[in-house]
C-alpha cells in the first residue's frame, strides 16, 4: 500500500532482486521501480510538484570507475560504452514514446528514502514526459512522473485507466515520525508502519500538514479503512 514504511531490504525481497542501481527498468516484470530522496544530503536533484501529485526525477551518473572519480563533472549517459540503452536511456525512450502515442506510459513504482534506514513506498506511477537540462555543470535527465491509484503488479496488464492521487510531503513524514515516536498511535507497534490519513484524501481529508497524517501499523490500518463508508 502506498505509504507503507519499509526497510531497503525488504524493498528489495518484495521487488525480487537489488536496487542498488535506484533506477530498475522492467526487469522482466509489467512495472519498473525506482528510488528516490528529496533529503539535502540525496546525491540526486529529485522533487515532489502540484501538491504531491508529480515527481519529477533526475536521472542517474555515469558508474564510478578506476577512470572517473567524480561522475557529477560528466553528462549522464543515455547510452553505455557499447552502444546499449542505460537506465536512462530506457527510461527517457519510454517516456518520449508515450509522447509520441507509440505507447502506453510506463507504470513505476517509486520507494522513498526518508531518513537513514526508513524507506517509504510511495506507491505507482505513470511516467509521462523527459528532458535533457543544464544543471550548471552538465546535462542531466529529468523524467516527469504522476502519482496514481496502487493496484497489484497481476492486476496491471488489464487496467486500462487510472485515478490520480497526491502522496504525503517528505517533510510530513518526517515530522509525523518524530511526533508519534515511530510506533503506532494506537497500540505502540514498531514493525508494519504506515502513514496513515486520519480524515482520507476521498473525504475531504489533505497531506500538507502533520495535523492528518499519523503512523498506524499494519492492523489498526487494515480496521480503519474496513470502518470508511
Amino acid at each position: 500500500m502506498p505509504n507503507e514504511i519499509i526497510s531497503y531490504f525488504d524493498a528489495c525481497q518484495r521487488e525480487g532482486g537489488s536496487l542498488q542501481k535506484g533506477m530498475n527498468f522492467r526487469r522482466g516484470r509489467t512495472y519498473s521501480v525506482i528510488l528516490m530522496s528529496v533529503r539535502p544530503n540525496a546525491p540526486y536533484r529529485d522533487r515532489i510538484e502540484d501538491d504531491g501529485s508529480t515527481l519529477i526525477y533526475e536521472g542517474h551518473d555515469v558508474p564510478r570507475t578506476q577512470g572517473i572519480t567524480d561522475p557529477k563533472t560528466l553528462d549522464q549517459p543515455e547510452h553505455t560504452h557499447t552502444g546499449l540503452l542505460t537506465e536512462n536511456g530506457k527510461f527517457h525512450k519510454a517516456a518520449q514514446d508515450f509522447k509520441n502515442g507509440v505507447r502506453k506510459p510506463e507504470l513505476v513504482r517509486v520507494y522513498e528514502k526518508i531518513k537513514a534506514g526508513i524507506w517509504s513506498y510511495n506507491g505507482l506511477f505513470e511516467l509521462i514526459d523527459s528532458w535533457r537540462e543544464h544543471d550548471g555543470r552538465r546535462q542531466v535527465f529529468k523524467f516527469k512522473l504522476v502519482a496514481i491509484d496502487d493496484v497489484e503488479p497481476e492486476a496491471l496488464p488489464d487496467i486500462t485507466s487510472f485515478v490520480h492521487r497526491r502522496i504525503i510531503p517528505t517533510p510530513v513524514k518526517l515530522e509525523v515520525w518524530k511526533r508519534d515516536g515511530g510506533k503506532c498511535v494506537m497500540c505502540g507497534a514498531t514493525t508494519g508502519l504506515h502513514f496513515d490519513h486520519d480524515i482520507p484524501y476521498s473525504k475531504g481529508g489533505d497531506s500538507i500538514t502533520a495535523d492528518n497524517v499519523q503512523l498506524l501499523c499494519a492492523r489498526h490500518n487494515l480496521e480503519k479503512h474496513d470502518k470508511i463508508i
